[in-house]
């Protein structure tokens, strides 16, 4: 198996385990797995957050954090700070804290469980890589570079 092949299938693999994790919390709220990741940033977030602020730390599209907030608010999940949609503060009702913190602990098990065997020292390295690999790519997006391969 090629390095490409390797490092595709074991990311692929992981975001397929988390999107059953969060479609399945997600499901009893009537809400889509996809928004569970909002709903966490929102709960990590020391202050107010905008829709525009949400989408950056997502790297979600625009138009789908909207939707989500939409919904959030229609759900009584969040509640705007302010005027205007998309560049008012929001923040999560006590309702939409519940729902992050039972989702934070479903996800921090499945960590957990994901981790074993792993030393300390191993899961920082494997953070730290990770983070590399996405910044690497998201700089060869940015400057097109792939367009002269």
């Amino acid at each position: 198996m090629s390095r490409f092949e390797e490092f595709t299938l074991s990311v692929f693999s992981i975001t397929r385990y988390w999107n059953k994790l969060a479609t399945e919390e997600m499901r009893e709220h009537g809400l889509k797995g996809a928004y569970a990741l909002y709903l966490l940033a929102l709960s990590g977030a020391e202050e107010e957050m905008t829709a525009a602020r949400l989408a950056e730390i997502t790297e979600r599209d625009k138009a789908d954090v909207s939707r989500a907030i939409t919904r959030f608010q229609e759900e009584g999940l969040v509640k705007p700070m302010g005027k205007g949609h998309y560049r008012a503060p929001i923040t999560l009702t006590p309702k939409g804290k519940k729902i992050a913190t039972q989702i934070r602990k479903k996800a921090s098990y499945a960590l957990q469980i994901a981790g074993e065997g792993l030393s300390e020292e191993m899961r920082q390295n494997m953070y730290q890589t990770l983070a590399i690999i996405s910044s690497n790519l998201k700089n060869m997006y940015e400057d097109n570079s792939l367009k002269s391969v």
